[in-house]
């Protein structure tokens, strides 16, 4: 796979020499340690393209991603990089006489692709029920060629996206060898809870002398054990150690909610990944499997479970190309089971890696780095790489800020009055952002803010699929794709006037009695006041279920709507928010065609929501200019011109909570260095020594805090120190003259006792 030497590839010039090595590396496990900010989206698409370009076959590369919109972002950049270099490569030829011949094998390849499967999205190509691309004519190899000839539009039969959208892929084409309905039904984490609660008192667990986990707790647990593939004892001792006298009850709610699921044909988010995992347990499976894919890449992989590297160590059991890409520095997500060591120890799972460091850095300023540099260089467990920058923007040679407050009101001016200042020279305000460690410390810049007219966005906010009508909306279609699905029966079900959960219940066990036709339903006999809504709801499934042969998608979830709006109406209040997220699920559905157009719509909606709704939403905003407040958490990945990093104090990070165990201080140490590595010119770290106690809104009881100990005594002379008083940062600073003298205010004392 080496680049021919009588041809140089321009194409790759845009890269430097780390990020070429990567790109262009060849065949067996390779592990890419990409700095922040080293460009390593960038790298990954170079990647797909260098192996398009030699002769593999699109739809034989996985691109494992941590959301939809990064596998996307890859595959575009990749297709606009391989039609720039057969661009580059035709002007070549049409100046030396030559003419370009599609290779045979790969025009034939493109041959069996309809308009559609070339023009779809990432992920939904190359339709997996009908084409094995272990039976397709792949390119040959031919060394003199600089881009093989593939189509740009080709590489959209790359198989990218999340590790649950693509187990999603697989087991609709390889569920039947274990037996597994491709019907299912992907569940959200909100129907999942559900169905634990519905097990949890079919146990009577809930009736406990003393007070049992609630339905999301256990759903935790549950999810924690499966993801980090511990011992539930283990689970319980680290995580949850209140739920600890538990351990049998939960063992055997977790049985039931196992069958539970099997009998409704339902999958939730950990089943894509166990079943996954589990069907790369047959040998002659994990073979067929593997041999479909000629190249594996893995983004983001210190953000990954020991369940998803299990599957990649299967996956990868015989066909040894595999390339993972991340950051050891940025592992910050151990509570969602992420586990730093299946980056660390990836050479050690696959012999013979090559390993690749990124350390130029395109983001921030030399003296932002050195800091964050000095920060990292303290973890006791990580690669060593040493970012550099040779970029010399607005801050030139200004250290990074480390600002000490008195309380946290001055801490409050100071960022206010900074980010006053910034916005006065020219700077727009979405270029700044202030981060925090969790969401609540944040609480009064919000309202110095607001007081001050400065408009900006907080992550956060109520999710879509989480909104009550739209998970009532999408029943109706779960019923139509898998009318075994008893939560979707009952939640449409008791949106009928006269229908309780008893009556829902009896219900979906006479439907079930009937084999589990939908229709059936109305054979059921509903109490009186429920009789005409059952009418209708009865005749709107015979109309749905007509109509799916020949009625697009859209016009389906038209008919469900224009059913289902008089009864919202009278069950929500302020129903108009809510009706345009209706509008918007017919708009989505719009763009799905085809056979399993619902089936696919159900699972991309689940697997990827749009992430916020009307209902309940904040008040909007119509400035065009705003900034951000944030979560260091949910900035990974962002940048801004100006960060500021607040409360950066022992106890906040590293959290008191996270203080008593090595491995969690690190994370907090790597979660410091992601928020600091955010700043391209300007970072301001700061604390504040006094805080007052909550309890009282306008109590005196408070504590004295210091500097997080991520910042040792060593590390200051990268920053430049201030200090921040209160007569400082109150309006009129000391130092300005005023009319009256203290020599008047002691004039006007005695006059008191004259």
């Amino acid at each position: 796979m080496a680049p021919s030497p009588d041809k140089p590839l321009a194409w790759l010039n845009d890269l430097n020499p780390q990020q070429r090595a990567a790109a262009t590396a060849g065949d067996g496990p390779i592990l890419v340690v990409a700095g922040a900010g080293t460009g390593k989206t960038k790298t990954l698409a170079y990647r797909v393209a260098w192996l398009v370009s030699q002769g593999v076959d699109p739809s034989r590369i996985m691109l494992l991603t941590f959301t939809r919109r990064a596998s996307e972002e890859m595959i575009r950049r990749a297709t606009a990089i391989v039609r720039r270099a057969m661009e580059g490569r035709k002007s070549e030829e049409d100046a030396s006489g030559g003419a370009e011949h599609p290779h045979p094998a790969s025009a034939d390849a493109e041959a069996d692709l309809s308009q559609r499967e070339r023009f779809t999205n990432v992920g939904t190509a190359a339709n997996p029920e009908t084409r094995d691309p272990i039976t397709e004519t792949l390119p040959s190899s031919n060394p003199q060629s600089e881009i093989r000839n593939p189509k740009s539009d080709s590489l959209h039969r790359v198989w990218g996206g999340t590790f649950h959208s693509v187990a999603n892929r697989l087991l609709r084409v390889y569920g039947k060898a274990i037996d597994l309905d491709p019907g299912f039904t992907v569940i959200d984490q909100g129907d999942a809870e559900d169905l634990m609660n519905v097990v949890r008192y079919e146990l009577h667990l809930a009736d406990k002398a003393k007070r049992f986990p609630r339905k999301s707790t256990c759903l935790a647990i549950y999810s924690r054990t499966v993801n980090s593939s511990d011992p539930l004892d283990y689970t319980l001792k680290t995580y949850f150690p209140w739920c600890q006298e538990w351990g049998a009850e939960l063992k055997q709610l977790f049985s039931a909610y196992v069958d539970a699921k099997g009998v409704r044909n339902v999958l939730d988010y950990d089943d894509l990944l166990l079943f996954w995992f589990h069907l790369l347990g047959d040998e002659g499976l994990a073979d067929k499997i593997g041999a479909r894919f000629g190249h594996v890449l893995v983004d983001e992989y210190q953000d990954t479970n020991r369940l998803q590297a299990g599957i990649l160590q299967r996956l990868r059991k015989t066909n040894k190309n595999v390339m993972v890409v991340g950051d050891d520095a940025q592992s910050i997500y151990s509570f969602r089971a992420a586990d730093i060591h299946n980056i660390l120890d990836f050479p050690k799972q696959f012999p013979g890696t090559v390993q690749i460091t990124l350390e130029q850095n395109y983001r921030s300023r030399q003296p932002i780095l050195d800091a964050t540099n000095g920060v990292i260089a303290k973890s006791k467990k990580r690669f060593t790489k040493d970012l550099w920058s040779s970029r010399l923007p607005s801050g030139g040679e200004q250290k990074p800020y480390l600002i000490t407050c008195e309380r946290e009101e001055e801490q409050t001016d100071f960022v206010v009055k900074k980010i006053l200042e910034h916005y006065e020279q020219g700077l727009p305000l979405k270029k700044i952002a202030v981060l925090f460690r969790t969401s609540h410390w944040a609480d009064l810049l919000e309202v110095e803010l607001t007081r001050r007219n400065i408009p900006y966005h907080k992550f956060g906010g109520l999710k879509f699929l989480e909104a009550a009508h739209v998970k009532d909306l999408l029943s109706f279609l779960r019923i139509l794709e898998n009318p075994r699905d008893q939560l979707a029966w009952s939640r449409v079900l008791i949106l009928l006037e006269g229908v309780g959960p008893g009556t829902a219940a009896r219900a979906y066990q006479h439907v079930e009695r009937n084999s589990y036709d939908p229709l059936s339903i109305e054979s059921f006999s509903f109490p009186t006041a429920a009789r005409q809504p059952a009418c209708l709801f009865a005749s709107l499934l015979h109309d749905l279920l007509d109509a799916g042969r020949r009625v697009p998608l859209a016009g389906q979830i038209e008919r469900i709507r224009r059913f289902y709006e008089p009864l919202f109406e009278n069950i929500y209040e302020n129903p108009e928010p809510r009706r345009r997220d209706l509008e918007q699920i017919e708009h989505i559905a719009a763009g799905y065609t085809g056979s399993r157009s619902r089936q696919k719509f159900l699972t991309d909606l689940t697997l990827d929501p749009p992430s916020s709704t009307s209902d309940l939403a904040g008040p909007p905003t119509l400035d065009d200019d705003w900034m951000t407040l944030s979560t260091i958490h949910s900035a990974k990945g962002c940048e801004w011109d100006v960060v500021f990093m607040i409360h950066a104090t022992d106890g906040i990070i590293p959290s008191d909570l996270s203080t008593g165990d090595a491995d969690q201080i690190e994370e907090e140490r790597r979660l410091l260095y992601v928020a600091c590595t955010r700043a391209k010119d300007w970072l301001y770290v700061l604390f504040p020594l006094r805080y007052y106690y909550r309890k009282h809104r306008f109590g005196d009881s408070h504590g004295y805090a210091q500097l997080t100990r991520f910042i040792t005594p060593d590390l200051k002379p990268l920053f430049e120190e201030l200090a921040v008083s209160r007569e400082q940062s109150e309006d009129g600073e000391a130092g300005g003259q005023s009319g009256t003298t203290a020599k008047d205010i002691r004039k006007n004392i005695r006059s008191m006792w004259d």
